[in-house]
Order: C-alpha cells, then structure tokens, then sequence
C-alpha cells in the first residue's frame, strides 16, 4: 500500500522512539445523516490491517448523527452582539468573537455563565493566559464548528455540534468491522481526542502525537480519515 500525505504533511512520524506512517484516506463530501458504518466499510475497511489505529474527524461522525444547528435557528440577542466585540476571531474557524457563536453558547450554558467566563477571561488574558473562556463554557461551546463558508460554502449557514457519545461510536465502529478508532477534534492549532475504542492502549497524549502536525489538513483536502500505522 502506497501511503499519501497532505501537501505540507509528512507521512512519517516518530512518537517515543516509535515511528508510524499516516495515510490520508480521501473520501467524498460526507452529509448529514450518512451512516459512519458505511462511509468506514467503504474506505477504511480495504486497507485496514490488525494493529491500525484510525483517527477520524469528529465532523463527519457529528453530521452522520445529525448533530447540525442552521442559523436560522439561533436568534441573536444584545448580549451575543455585546460580548462577542471582545473576543478574539480565529483564523482556523468561527469563535465566540462571531455573535452567532456567543448566542450558541449563551443557549447552551445561560448568560450568567458566558457573563462569567467573559469576565475571567478577560482578567486571564491581561497575564498572558489565553483560552480560560472556554474551559469555563466546556467542549460544546467550544466544539461547535461550522458557521464558515471561507473554506467550504455548504458550511456557512450550518453549525455542527461535537459527537454525541464519541466513546460508544468508537466502540460501535471496533465491534462491527474490526477497526480501533479513535474520534479527533484537530487543526493546525491543536488537537483533542473526543472519543477511541476501548482497545486502544494509548494515552491521549500519545495519540495527539500521533496527529500532532494535524494530517488531515485545514482546507478543502477531502481527507477526515487518518490510517496510523506502526512502522
């Protein structure tokens, strides 16, 4: 098997002295409501080998199970306007500095809460610590993506949520095909394991590092699905 990578990505990487390659699997443009099972049989179930571990996109899992909100349904109100004035605007997607976003996260936790975290957020980041907002509101919030038609146009009007029980997914997956999956929130930024199968012995920092140079890549690449295998 002839391993791909992204351009600007390598296809080898080293992780404790251990080195694995990456492959890129190219898939279609997956939408909401597809079924992972199958979108897996199709692409990753042919090249799959015992000992693979497959990082996947958390957004193609999230559509699969509809997780969507439209802005259409988000009605912005004065604090949403207010308070994402101060926040700061991302060049790898949409923020709370987008009233769209702050009004998701006021829905989702309460004004008194976003009130909160806007405050200690801006006390933090006069000492230079970046990010407190967040930790406060949790991974909902900070996880949703979408609302951003720079890269794909079928995004702008479209919010997409973190998967809902990314553990059991990945569980789902291993049981019915045989593949050890783990679910990623990644960019060129950072990386988060959302959810993996319960078979895979590694540590979640150890499979960041695995995808630490974000091999899926932030554009139009097509490639959500990341085969790892040991070198």
């Amino acid at each position: 098997m002839e391993f791909y990578a992204n351009e600007g990505k390598n296809v080898e990487i080293e992780v404790d002295g251990v080195k694995y390659k990456r492959h890129a699997i190219k898939t279609r443009f997956v939408k909401q409501g597809e079924s992972y099972i199958d979108i897996f049989k199709e692409y990753v179930l042919p090249i799959y080998e015992e000992g693979d571990i497959i990082s996947c996109s958390e957004k193609i899992i999230a559509l699969c199970q509809n997780r969507v909100v439209k802005r259409e349904e988000i009605k912005v109100g004065f604090w949403a306007k207010f308070l994402s004035k101060f926040a700061s605007h991302p060049s790898t997607g949409i923020g709370v500095g987008e009233s769209i976003k702050m009004q998701y996260a006021i829905n989702k936790v309460g004004i008194w809460k976003v009130l909160y975290a806007s405050i200690v957020s801006a006390i933090t980041k006069l000492f230079g610590k970046k990010g407190r907002f967040y930790e406060i509101v949790g991974e909902e919030v900070s996880g949703l993506d979408g609302f951003y038609g720079k890269v794909w146009d079928e995004y702008a009007d479209l919010g997409i949520e973190i998967p809902d029980k990314p553990n059991e997914v990945c569980n789902e997956i291993k049981n019915e095909l045989g593949i050890s999956t783990m679910i990623v929130d990644a960019n060129d930024l950072g990386q988060e394991i959302l959810g993996k199968s319960d078979d895979i012995e590694m540590s979640d920092d150890e499979l960041k590092a695995l995808i630490a140079d974000n091999p899926s890549g932030q554009g139009r690449q097509l490639t959500p699905i990341i085969l790892i295998r040991k070198n």
